[in-house]
């Protein structure tokens, strides 16, 4: 799944259908990243498989002198990226996927 972006500089014209409409389902969760600037909004939609492609659009955003994104902006928001990162490497994975004991009724023994 590649990173979605997207630019928004005035709430009169948000469409909440639109972006119904757009977003992609998945069954991947999906990582927010948003940064307000003043009349502008910047949210970075992406899941842990481009999160890679996510830190490279930061880059390009705050490259293109067209917008007010600057590189202490993508610092900022690629430290937010890599620090989920690593929550996600620490977190504990189960080892075995079997269903708790209170998951099974007592006729399932008979």
């Amino acid at each position: 799944m590649s990173s979605q972006i997207s630019r928004q500089t005035d709430h009169s014209d948000f469409d909440p259908q639109t972006c119904k409409e757009t977003a992609p389902v998945s069954d991947q969760d999906i990582n927010v990243l948003a940064l307000v600037k003043g009349e502008e909004r910047y949210v970075f939609l992406y899941d842990d498989a481009s999160r890679a492609e996510a830190l490279r659009t930061l880059g390009r955003f705050a490259s293109n002198p067209e917008l007010s994104m600057t590189w202490y902006d993508a610092a900022v928001l690629s430290q937010k990226v890599r620090k989920e990162q690593e929550h996600d490497d620490h977190s504990p994975v189960p080892r075995f996927n079997l269903p708790a004991p209170s998951d099974s009724t007592h006729e399932d023994f008979m």
